[in-house]
């Protein structure tokens, strides 16, 4: 909540609160932040924000005959490619030299037969949904129409990927070993409409648990400052189900820590406890901070915390939401044990380097004498 309380789209912090913890929660157990896709289409309100179980991507550009393909399929199988399939003109350089009518033709149709060689392989593979990173023409897309397959061209290489992370296989670049190891599957493939954008689905991926979250709303500004919010927002879950240990926020450990180092630098003779309550005291400035931040009275819920904790209440903090001081791990105020103890080293390890300095040296700017300024009359000199 913290993460999505100071943004844009705080008004519907519990909204995404929920979604980006159920994202996380699908991810397998090493919680791959690839494995999260976020989308933006632009139109509709936040609250039409979407989280789908599994991958989504934008419909490709497609040729004539697209609108003659299936558009759902069940449990079908999914080929990956990074090939080319589409009649174009040679490269450069290419030259052939013909003498007759007949050997032009032969080389026209040489051309076609290779492009519907690479399709009835695709098609043999028994591959129902077809992939690839690269274009796919006009005759590939009638061709795989005519016989119930789906196909999109000039795939992300990105979504691609993930695709295969997902959905198992691997990405070919040539048609020749299409076999049924190297293609991917999934229970449910559908292209469906999402505002005025058409988006492709696979659920049900059985090789890795992803997902993605289709992001709504209006101006494309206002959109990518709400998927910079979600990506902070995974990145503290993540952290949290990596550490499953918490401890209080709102200056709460921190008021402990300092309560403890206080009494302890009362057992320790010499100026080291001169030392340890400095630390200490220094430790107040969170929860001070919060006061300051929120236009409380520093002093006085820094009094009431400094009571509490005397008291052995480990868990009081700051209670913004009734200017008071609250048991923080009671209202859910909780922060990864892992997040304090790193804040609280690069403190100490930054604190050491600085007193660790004898001696400093300046060494002053060489000064460089300024030109003399010129006179009056047009760029002339004063006349003494």
């Amino acid at each position: 909540m913290t993460a999505l309380s100071s943004k844009l789209i705080s008004q519907q912090k519990a909204f995404f609160a929920k979604m980006v913890v159920d994202a996380v929660i699908m991810l397998d157990d090493l919680l791959q932040l690839k494995m999260i896709g976020i989308k933006k289409v632009q139109g509709g309100a936040l609250e039409e924000s979407q989280l789908v179980a599994g991958v989504a991507f934008k419909k490709t550009f497609s040729y004539a005959g697209f609108e003659m393909q299936p558009k759902k399929y069940h449990n079908p199988k999914i080929a990956l490619l990074n090939v080319e399939l589409e009649l174009k003109a040679e490269k450069d350089n290419a030259e052939v030299r013909v003498h007759t009518v007949e050997d032009y033709q032969a080389i026209v149709d040489a051309e076609w037969n290779i492009l519907y060689d690479k399709l009835e392989r695709i098609h043999r593979s028994g591959a129902k949904v077809i992939l690839s990173k690269l274009p796919i023409g006009d005759v590939a897309t009638q061709y795989f129409a005519d016989r119930d397959m789906f196909c999109a061209g000039r795939v992300p290489e990105e979504d691609l990927k993930r695709t295969m992370m997902a959905c198992g296989g691997s990405i070919q670049t040539s048609v020749n070993a299409l076999s049924a190891d190297v293609l991917g599957h999934c229970q449910v493939f559908e292209e469906t409409q999402i505002g005025g954008e058409r988006y492709n689905f696979f659920t049900g991926c059985p090789k890795a648990k992803t997902c993605t979250i289709i992001l709504r709303g209006g101006a494309e500004q206002f959109m990518e400052e709400t998927e910079r919010s979600l990506h902070d927002a995974i990145m503290i879950v993540r952290r949290a189900i990596k550490n499953d240990s918490v401890v209080a926020g709102g200056g709460a450990i921190e008021m402990e820590l300092s309560k403890y180092l206080r009494d302890y630098s009362r057992t320790i003779p010499g100026k080291q406890q001169l030392l340890i309550g400095a630390y200490a005291k220094a430790l107040e400035i969170i929860p001070r901070q919060l006061c300051d931040n929120a236009g409380f009275d520093a002093t006085n819920i820094l009094n009431k915390l400094r009571a509490r904790h005397a008291q052995g209440g480990m868990w009081y903090g700051v209670d913004i939401n009734n200017e008071d001081i609250a048991d923080n791990f009671e209202a859910f105020v909780w922060e990864p044990a892992m997040v304090r103890i790193n804040a609280l080293t690069a403190a100490s390890e930054a604190a050491c380097l600085i007193v660790s300095v004898d001696e400093t040296i300046k060494n002053p700017r060489s000064t460089v004498d300024a030109p003399p300024a010129a006179g009056r009359g047009r760029g002339r000199g004063r006349l003494h």
